[in-house]
């Protein structure tokens, strides 16, 4: 049986305020909170990497009405433009049918939320620190500092969706057989800025997504509403090319006039923002159980922080408010059947993601440079196309589907092992596109 109950979701983030409001559009008391300052109030820049929007966060916002209003603050990118030293610009199409991811400023889209979550009636208590939880009762200890006064907040439920380093899932973690990991990579990131022109207009294809690939750094840049680009460099924290090395003006101009050419004129500010904005870092992090009992649940990066390199960070989180909605819907109030079959429902798709993201890093920074990667991605193509209920390439399986993450992975290693077979058949950059090629296919596809 439904009963309303008195909800607290822990993170005024994007996973956690498009929660607040499936919560509270099923008649649910919601309060969100958050130990930061109202993202609307403040100056949302220097350690972003624009969100690159896609079916499965489209479906998340498309159930609850509101897929309209985000659609008018993104820009469509139907393809990479790649940025090869001393080559013509060369451009891969995403989709099989055309398709597009959108490029959506996280601040932008953080504050829209939480301007439509207050609307639907959600309370926001911002600048409001949780240093404890008693998982049992779901109950939150606030106080101004971890060793003063605290207050105790009772509620029915509570959701943690309060990023990578989760303080609710940093309570769990002191429970009996609560596996947790965290992996971070050498490479850092920095945030970058290429303004639009004296006209306000796109300096570089609006519609594209833009990657300079270098092996083992690259920079890319996605664009926004009002003519400029989100840029962010990619790059190790040591190492013979790396930021260490760049430690001053002349460094980091050099550096980028030897690899990145032509960028010269489109990033004028390029070494004061290389030395305001931070280098963050990127980590993966898994965890298990995501639950307790009916009364606690991690959700997005909380329970799965993913590396940017898949652009599903964002997409992966919103599914998990997908599921757990259809879940609600389901088994009508029985929050134990809820929360346990969400956790077993999700937990091996986000660990799929986990590990696609990872991957990926791989395949932007250097193998969208390689001829013989992107041959295979023409054959994929091809064969896809002629053949589409034996084929989606595996972009197209995590992007442009609702197709299970795991499902993606277990399908794509078997697909990336028919295509190194393909590659190997002699002259096969002169006969991609021969019947030959598509029977060894076909028949590759059936053993």
């Amino acid at each position: 049986m439904h009963v309303n109950k008195k909800i607290a979701v822990v993170g005024s983030g994007l996973v956690g305020t498009l929660l607040a409001i499936y919560l509270k559009k099923l008649g649910h008391e919601v309060h969100v909170l958050d130990r930061s300052k109202d993202i609307r109030t403040i100056d949302f820049s220097g350690r972003s990497i624009n969100l690159a929007m896609s079916t499965r966060g489209w479906r998340a916002l498309e159930n609850i009405g509101i897929a309209d209003q985000v659609h008018a603050i993104g820009i469509p990118m139907n393809k990479r433009a790649i940025h090869i030293a001393n080559q013509e610009l060369k451009y891969q199409p995403y989709g099989m049918n055309s398709e597009s991811i959108f490029s959506i400023s996280r601040g932008g889209l953080n504050k829209l939320l939480i301007d439509i979550a207050e609307k639907e009636g959600v309370h926001f208590h911002f600048e409001t620190r949780i240093w404890d939880v008693e998982l049992a009762t779901a109950t939150l200890f606030t106080g101004e500092s971890e060793f003063g006064a605290w207050q105790a907040l009772q509620y029915d439920m509570v959701f943690g969706a309060d990023g990578a380093f989760s303080r609710i899932r940093h309570r769990m973690q002191r429970q009996n057989r609560f596996n947790y990991s965290q992996h971070f990579l050498n490479t850092g990131y920095k945030e970058l800025h290429i303004p639009a022109d004296a006209n306000g207009s796109h300096q570089l294809d609006k519609n594209s997504f833009h990657i300079w690939p270098r092996g083992e750094f690259m920079l890319i840049a996605l664009p926004n509403l009002d003519g400029s680009f989100t840029c962010t460099l990619f790059m190790p924290f040591e190492g013979a090319i790396s930021f260490e090395q760049l430690t001053n003006v002349q460094q980091v101009a050099t550096f980028f006039e030897t690899y990145f050419p032509d960028t010269k004129n489109l990033i004028p500010n390029l070494t004061h923002d290389f030395f305001k904005n931070p280098t963050s870092s990127l980590v993966t992090m898994q965890c298990y159980p995501w639950v307790y009992q009916d009364k606690i649940a991690l959700i997005g990066d909380a329970a799965h922080a993913i590396v940017p390199f898949y652009g599903q960070g964002m997409n992966a989180g919103f599914e998990d408010v997908t599921v757990l909605a259809e879940l609600i819907a389901q088994h009508n109030g029985d929050w134990q059947t809820i929360l346990e079959t969400y956790q077993q429902a999700r937990k091996p798709n986000a660990d799929a993601i986990a590990e696609l993201s990872y991957r990926n890093h791989t395949e932007m920074s250097t193998k969208t440079a390689d001829e013989s990667f992107l041959l295979q991605k023409k054959i994929e193509q091809h064969f896809a196309k002629k053949y589409p209920e034996k084929w989606l390439p595996l972009y197209d399986r995590v992007t442009f589907s609702h197709d299970s993450y795991l499902s993606a992975l277990q399908i794509g290693d078997k697909q990336n092992y028919i295509m190194q077979q393909v590659l190997q058949i002699p002259n096969i950059d002169a006969i991609w596109d021969s019947e030959i090629v598509e029977q060894t296919i076909i028949s590759l596809l059936e053993k």
